[in-house]
Parts: C-alpha cells; sequence; structure tokens
C-alpha cells in the first residue's frame, strides 16, 4: 500500500521505518525542515521502562493544589477559558485512582517494555550512533514519605517483570558517586539496570536518513491543513490529505493508509472529522550544560523525584529535562522555571558543568490523562493513530512504531497493549469524546 504519515518525530519516524520494512510505499509529511524539530528535538534522554508511572496518581490531585500559581512548580495548571483543557482536567482526576494508576502502569509498561527492545535490534541493525548508554535508571528521593510511597509502584513494576530495586541512600551513591555531595539529603532510591538513555534527536535524524534511504520520502517544510473524507458510517475513510508545500502551494496527497504522528497537533486536525482525542500539550522544559570535570558530572541517568527532574549524559553534554506546565500551546521560555531548573542541576552537581551558558528549550508533549498512548484504528477505515505518548515518546517511540506498522498491515502486534480500535478480533481502548 501507499501508506502517508503525517509527523516526523520519534513517532513518526519509527512509524516510517517499521512500514517501509514491512513493504509499503511510505511518505512522510513535515512541516519543519527536518526530522525531530519539535518534540522530539531536546528531551530528558531516557528509555525509561520501570520508572514510567504516569503523572495521575493518587498523590496528584493534592501536589497539583499545593504547587498552584508557583512559576516554578513540578506541575504547574495555569487555568485557560477553554473546554479541552477542563475537561482533561477532569479525566486527569479520573485517573488519579489507585486502581486506574496500576492498570495504566500495567499498560505503559508493556508497550515500553516492547519498545526497548525494539530499539535494541534497531541500534544493533542500523548502528546509528546517539550517545547511549546502558548503566541503567537511578531513581533518588529526598522526602520520605514519596520514598515509602514508591515501593508500592516499585513492587508492582516487579511483578511485571521489571527489575526496579528500591535501595537505601548508601546504595544510590555508590552507584552514581556524582551524588555524594547531596548524601545527607537522600533518604532511599530505586535502580533499574536494564533502562537506557540516549540523545532521541540524533537517534530520529540518523533513523530519517536509514529510511530515506531505503526509500522513505520525507517532504519537510510541508504544512497539513486538513484530512479529506468519503463515504459514511462504515464505509468512511480518508481521501486524502491538503497541505501547502515549501513553496507555498496548496496540494492534494493521496494513499491507501493514513498515519497519524502528529504528537498534541493531532487533536485539533482529527477533531472536525468526529475524532475525539483527549491529548492536551504539556509544556516541558530542558537545559543542556557543558560539562567542564566529567569526573564530576553523573553517568548513570537519574531522576530527581522532588524536583521531578530527569538528567541524562549525553558524550560531553548533561541534559536536564522536566516539569510539566498545562498552559495551551505556547512554547515561551518561562525564565523562572529555567533558572529554576540549573539552580537545581548546580546544586546536585557543583563543578560538573559550565552553568553560565545553558541550552534552554521547551517541548510540547501530548498529553492524555492516563500517560497511555493512542496507537491503533480509527472509525475510518484507513486512518490510524500513533500519538498521545506524553512525556514518554522517546520511551515508547520504536515499539509504537513497530505496532502500527503490523496494524497498517492487517496483522496484530507482538504485545499485550489494549491498542485503539479492534486488531483482528482484539477489543482495544475505545476514543475518549470531547
Amino acid at each position: 500500500m501507499k501508506v502517508i504519515v503525517l509527523g516526523s518525530g520519534i513517532i513518526g519516524t519509527s512509524s516510517a521505518w517499521f512500514l517501509k520494512k514491512a513493504g509499503h510505499d511510505v511518505t512522510v509529511i513535515e512541516r519543519q525542515p527536518g526530522a525531530a524539530q519539535e518534540t522530539s528535538f531536546a528531551n530528558g534522554g531516557q528509555i525509561s521502562v520501570s520508572h514510567a508511572e504516569p503523572w495521575a496518581n493518587p498523590s496528584a490531585p493534592w501536589k497539583v493544589l499545593k504547587w498552584l500559581g508557583k512559576d516554578d512548580a513540578p506541575l504547574l495548571f495555569r487555568p485557560r477559558p477553554e473546554l479541552l483543557q477542563w475537561l482533561w482536567g477532569l479525566s486527569f482526576l479520573r485517573e488519579c485512582t489507585q486502581k486506574r494508576t496500576d492498570e495504566n502502569i500495567r499498560q505503559i509498561v508493556a508497550i515500553s517494555e516492547y519498545s526497548r527492545q525494539t530499539l535494541q535490534a534497531v541500534r544493533a541493525e542500523t548502528g546509528i550512533d546517539y550517545d547511549c548508554l546502558t548503566k541503567g535508571i537511578l531513581h533518588f528521593y529526598t522526602d520520605q514519605k514519596e520514598f515509602d510511597t514508591s515501593l508500592h509502584s516499585a513492587k508492582l513494576m516487579r511483578d511485571l517483570g521489571c527489575p526496579r530495586n528500591s535501595i537505601q541512600a548508601d546504595e544510590v551513591v555508590k552507584i552514581e558517586p556524582a551524588l555524594a555531595s547531596i548524601r545527607d539529603k537522600i533518604v532511599g532510591g530505586d535502580y533499574t539496570e536494564t533502562d537506557e538513555s540516549g540523545d532521541v534527536y540524533k537517534f530520529t535524524h540518523g533513523l530519517a536518513k536509514k529510511a530515506a534511504e531505503a526509500g522513505v520520502d520525507f517532504q519537510f517544510n510541508t504544512t497539513v491543513t486538513r484530512l479529506l473524507t468519503e463515504g459514511s458510517g462504515v464505509s468512511a475513510k480518508i481521501m486524502g490529505v491538503e497541505v501547502i508545500d515549501g513553496e507555498g502551494r496548496h496540494k492534494v496527497l493521496r494513499a491507501d493508509a493514513f498515519v497519524i504522528a502528529m504528537g498534541c497537533f493531532s487533536q485539533p486536525l482529527l477533531k472536525p472529522l468526529g475524532v475525539n482525542l483527549m491529548i492536551y500539550p504539556g509544556k516541558g522544559y530542558s537545559a543542556t550544560y557543558q560539562i567542564i570535570n566529567p569526573d564530576q558530572a553523573p553517568s548513570v541517568s537519574l531522576t530527581d523525584d522532588g524536583y521531578k527532574l530527569v538528567v541524562s549524559r549525553l558524550g560531553d553534554r548533561l541534559r536536564v529535562a522536566g516539569t510539566c506546565e498545562i498552559n495551551g500551546y505556547s512554547r515561551e521560555l518561562n525564565t523562572a522555571r529555567c533558572e529554576a531548573i540549573t539552580r537545581r542541576t548546580r546544586e546536585l552537581f557543583p563543578t560538573a558543568c559550565n552553568y553560565d551558558d545553558p541550552t534552554y528549550w521547551t517541548g510540547l508533549r501530548p498529553l492524555t490523562p492516563s500517560n497511555v498512548p493512542y496507537i491503533g484504528k480509527t472509525k475510518y477505515s484507513n486512518l490510524y493513530l500513533n500519538t498521545g505518548h506524553g512525556t514518554l515518546g522517546w520511551t515508547m517511540g520504536a515499539g509504537s512504531g513497530r505496532a502500527i506498522a503490523d496494524i497498517v498491515s492487517g496483522r496484530a502486534p507482538e504485545v499485550d497493549f489494549k491498542f485503539t480500535g479492534i486488531v483482528q478480533g482484539n477489543p482495544g481502548a475505545t476514543l475518549v469524546p470531547v
């Protein structure tokens, strides 16, 4: 078949790669001048299977209330006169029960573990260099109550087959000596040796190059304006996508199947078609520092629970990312949030980096209330979803691309995950009406 993929971040590019390997004629449409220029550009770098708890959990509502109005809060909800934001917020609250949190963790772990294995296979096949480190992920806590609460999630992860081990403070510093300067504040941690880290931009850019060499047609500087439909009911389908190309010309591109991988921009594109996705942008921040004292910088990827920051070493750079701002589609940098990242990083690793010249960045994560993405079919027979991966696009990217390629090809993916629509008689999650 001829397949058009909309979007060339880690999700869209992985989808294109596996669709091409499945024998399809693939075109990728992207408004930016290259792959991975938006949300996949400068994230935290973690392939975090065993530390993939959703933002929605039993403690989240009280934290959100506590953080309201604080510019440097880890999770900041800025109320707007916008129906989708409030509906999303109500759905988020519904996902905060322990039962729903546990079920969401099961779904996230299933697709994430499948994706890590897929990423490892792609890495072996292609030889793409993306500053990959396979030293695991160390999650440390500076609040005793938070550490005690984490023990439930850690046990659930182990029950699901993830080797996430809860450890004491001395073991935290033994695994990552760069944390020695705050040993007196650490109350415990958990460590998963099988997790990884790496530069998602470098990987996606490299995979796009490999895909283009294999025959995938990447049409950059091309903006999608709308999807065109024909038929109704069970016979409804997409007959084409209207775009504006790099020279300003309107065109309609036709294909047998269409895959939506546009992150948080998937929601407004599909809403006029009656495909209502509960996706809202969550603005995440990152800061990248040049390492000047390698021995003082961490070599194990870290998660700082108290500040909701992740830290990854990418060659001679240190990437620190995190926080989430629920505030529409703006990517404007908030100085207070940027300075908070640098202040905390300097506390952790005082002499490791040049903190006078950081590179700050924001990206819009496509958040579902549950953190479980939409992967699968829609009510249109030839329209497919691969979107809504939230904070875990890098973790889930390769596996999501492989899974959607199977679905488009009429095969059931090799992973126990609740895909949207129906895959060979297996009912998945339904779309949430907006």
